[in-house]
């Protein structure tokens, strides 16, 4: 039988049928085109040529829209102010609860003042006291030291909220807790100190328990109290880390970003598509027919 020279391309039958030694065999021209190779100077991520995922605008970079989409699912902040004053109002709540231990732990490491009872009330056994000195600033380190751990905590606790919102609960909440822990402190032995004071014959000594004299709360109208002194200082302690670590923080955004490279087009899940058999060579011969 003869031969047909290699390369030569087959003629179509004048039927339009394909020739039975055709049939099962791929001819170069019925061959899948090659898979280009990605282009080299894309970035990770890039999607290929006519793929335009949603949300994407042509003009935008893929990997950008990729890592702006992923963090609008995984990092995006609800921007719903009632969220945000709920946060704020629960932080605030929690720690004024923390203002009882707090005020109990100055109450233990506060010296009492010994007094005199006198026919006019109750007077310093010693003519310039210590102990109210020390109770003052007890109060002063205790409640710095609440101050930075407020803020410190807050910053991993409310992820999410960093920022103002999280700045705003951990003020707050270190302004309501240090009044909180005064009164808790205070009140520790007070009773028992008015019932001396009150049925001891003058001049048996007693103590008194832990109080502030340089802090306090003043009433605005009646309604609003607004506390001065060393009764501010957890607040500042708080405002002061918080800001540091806002500062310090690698994210310009505050809060942990995601890598944009670890994101891909495909999903895990997906299989990846067969590759396209690859064209025989030009100069390849037809096996003999039979």
């Amino acid at each position: 039988m003869p031969s047909r020279r290699a390369g030569r391309p087959r003629r179509p039958s004048p039927s339009g049928r394909t020739p039975p030694d055709a049939v099962g065999k791929t001819q170069p021209s019925d061959a899948v085109a090659p898979t280009l190779p990605p282009d080299s100077t894309a970035p990770p991520g890039t999607p290929p040529d006519g793929f335009l995922p949603d949300g994407f605008l042509p003009g935008d970079s893929p990997a950008s829209a990729a890592y702006q989409s992923s963090l609008e699912l995984r990092f995006d902040e609800p921007r719903r102010p009632l969220r945000a004053v709920a946060t704020v109002l629960g932080a605030v709540l929690a720690l004024a609860v923390l203002g009882i231990p707090l005020g109990l732990l100055w109450a233990a490491l506060a010296p009492d003042t010994p007094v005199l009872k006198t026919a006019e009330g109750a007077i310093y056994a010693e003519p310039q006291p210590e102990q109210p000195i020390a109770a003052d600033g007890w109060f002063s380190l205790l409640g710095l030291a609440f101050g930075l751990f407020v803020a410190f905590a807050l910053w991993f606790v409310l992820r999410r909220r960093r920022g103002p919102v999280g700045l705003l609960a951990a003020v707050l909440g270190a302004l309501v807790a240090a009044p909180v822990a005064w009164q808790v402190g205070r009140r520790i032995g007070l009773a028992t100190f008015d019932r001396l004071l009150a049925t001891a014959p003058a001049g048996q000594a007693f103590s008194k328990p832990a109080d502030l004299r340089a802090g306090g709360v003043d009433w605005v109208l009646g309604v609003l109290p607004v506390p001065h002194g060393n009764l501010l200082l957890p607040a500042f302690g708080a405002a002061v880390m918080y800001t540091l670590l806002a500062g310090w923080s690698r994210w310009p955004g505050l809060r942990p970003e995601p890598d944009p490279t670890e994101f891909s087009w495909v999903s895990a899940g997906t299989p990846a598509p067969p590759a396209a058999p690859e064209p025989p060579a030009p100069d390849a011969t037809e096996p003999p027919r039979g």
